[in-house]
Formats: structure tokens, sequence, C-alpha cells
């Protein structure tokens, strides 16, 4: 083990040098006892007038390399990501009393990547991903679902429906992570690992 690593922890977190590998215990164990979308997070990000803005998006992947979430480039969040590539994610699992906070660096997913996910998607989100100019003005839902018609006339055959080049994922490379579990009167525990080159140090913080 490396010593710089070593810390007297709490069983809860175990002694575990790589946060993916604690990621992936809680996730699994969230996938049980969280009712709907445990893979739901909280993406933060910088619009652009440098405020900062939070949505939930879903997570759709994840290993060593980083955190992979889809969407419209030509988004709100999207546009924002491409000028300030510096986002956080943050999930919460009440059924838990778990948190995992992630900081670092957005990085486009590659194109197959993006094109193996979006294959795999229903018909119906496949056509919406072209039919939705997402986060543009609507003037009516009726000019939404005749757009949504359009697609599909355009693309009839469910199992050919070709990636929008618009659409695709990023990859959050974090360089901080940070594991928080709810604690009797308020003494919670918090874990946070931060990259150094090759390995990962850890601190333990003040509730």
């Amino acid at each position: 083990m490396n010593q710089k690593n070593s810390l007297n922890l709490n069983f809860c977190f175990k002694d575990e040098n790589n946060p993916i590998n604690l990621f992936r215990e809680w996730f699994n164990e969230a996938k049980k006892s969280e009712i709907n979308d445990p893979n739901a997070v909280a993406l933060g990000t910088f619009d652009l007038k440098g405020y900062p803005s939070v949505r939930m998006v879903l997570l759709k992947d994840y290993n060593n390399d980083g955190f992979v979430f889809y969407t419209n480039f030509n988004s709100i969040k999207g546009k924002a990501i491409k000028k300030h590539p510096k986002i956080t994610m943050c999930f919460h699992w009440k059924s838990l009393l778990r948190q995992v906070r992630i900081v670092g660096l957005a990085s486009k997913v590659s194109d197959k990547e993006a094109d193996d996910y979006f294959n795999s998607r229903s018909y119906g989100s496949r056509i919406g991903a072209w039919a939705s100019d997402q986060s543009s003005k609507l003037n009516s839902r009726e000019d939404l679902l005749k757009s949504i018609e359009k697609y599909k006339k355009k693309f009839p055959k469910k199992n050919i429906v070709p990636r929008p080049k618009h659409w695709s994922g990023w990859r959050l490379i974090p360089e901080e992570i940070e594991f928080w579990l709810d604690g009797e009167n308020r003494i919670h525990e918090r874990l946070k690992y931060i990259r150094n080159k090759n390995y990962w140090k850890k601190v333990l913080l003040s509730p």
C-alpha cells in the first residue's frame, strides 16, 4: 500500500485507494435501494454569463477514465460546458443517507461511444434527439409534436436512426471525489480523494 494514501478510516469507507472502486460499491447499493433513477445526478456548470447552473442528468457510464452523461451539445448546458469545461456532479442517495461529490474537467466521448449508446436507446428517444431543439424557445407543444412526426417519417425504420452530430456525451474526468456519509447528531463522515499525478491522495474532512 502507498503510505501516502494510508489513513485510519472508519469501516464504512474501508481502506480503498481507488475512489472509483468505492463509488462502484456505493452505486451498486444505491441501485438496490433507490426507488427511481439511482443514476440521477445533479450537474453543476457555469452558464454563458458566468452564473452557476444546476440540473439533473443521468449517469450512463463510469470507469477509471471518468463519469459519462449524454446531451444535445447545442443545449444551454452543452454550450456552457464548451465554454467552461470545469464541472461538478453530486449524487444524493436518500435511501442510504449518502452523497458523492465529483469535481473535474469535461471531455467529449468518442464518436463510437456516442453511437453505441445512442443505438441502445428506444426509437422514441432517438427520434426525440432529432426533433427537439433542446433549451430553445418553443412556441407551442404542437410544434414539437409536429417535429416528432416529421422525423418519424424521415426515419421510419426503428433500427436505423442515425445519431445527430449535435448529440453526444461528456465525460467528467475527476480531479476530486468526496464521499459523504450521514452521522448521528450531524457528525457526518467525509472522505475526499484528490488526484495527485499517478495516485489518489486521501484526506478526512470535518463534518
